[in-house]
Order: C-alpha cells, then sequence, then structure tokens
C-alpha cells in the first residue's frame, strides 16, 4: 500500500475577510475532490484571511499512479487561478502489504 500526502501553502491576494477566503477555499476543495476523488481539507492558518494550508491525501497500490494525481493536483489548483501556490511539499509513504494473521 502505498499512501501520498501533500500540504500546499496558498495567498490568496485579493480576499480581504475570513467569509471571503472560506467561499475561495470550499469552492478548491470540492472542485479537486470531484476532480481527483482524494482527501483534501484545510489544515492550518484558518485565521488568516489571505493564507491557506490545505492536506492532501491519496491511497493506492501504485507508487508511480499516487505521485502523478498529486502533481496533478497542484497543477489544477494552480490553474484555477483563485490562490497563488506559495509552497508544496508531498511525501510518498510505503506500507508493507504482508497481512499478518492474529487470532
Amino acid at each position: 500500500m502505498v499512501v501520498g500526502i501533500g500540504q500546499i501553502l496558498l495567498r490568496l491576494p485579493e480576499n480581504c475577510t475570513l467569509k471571503g477566503k472560506r467561499r475561495v477555499i470550499k469552492q478548491i476543495v470540492d472542485r479537486v475532490k470531484r476532480q481527483f476523488n482524494v482527501s483534501i481539507a484545510e489544515v492550518d492558518a484558518q485565521n488568516h484571511w489571505q493564507l491557506a494550508n490545505l492536506g492532501v491525501c491519496q491511497v493506492s497500490l501504485d507508487k508511480d499512479y499516487v505521485n502523478t494525481n498529486l502533481e496533478k493536483i497542484v497543477n489544477f489548483i494552480e490553474d484555477l487561478s483563485s490562490a497563488q501556490i506559495l509552497d508544496v511539499k508531498l511525501e510518498i509513504i510505503h506500507f508493507s502489504s504482508k497481512v499478518t494473521k492474529t487470532l
């Protein structure tokens, strides 16, 4: 099993209220979920009206699929043009596929 996790730091330069930020972030999160079928949520900077930190997670059996999909998500968010990407951290975690049976 392969788990891909990402942290995407966004800047919303034209935003001036928390309500406006929540609208933009909800739009980004909903579109990413619909397009890529991943878990994504705002994980930090909730009270900063021009910053957002999104966490994204994908689980699969194929490392290349997870890596490619996470990169596509970053590009997709960038193409939306509703926020500027300041920083991206991606990590792939491998878990053993051996099944242990306990009684």
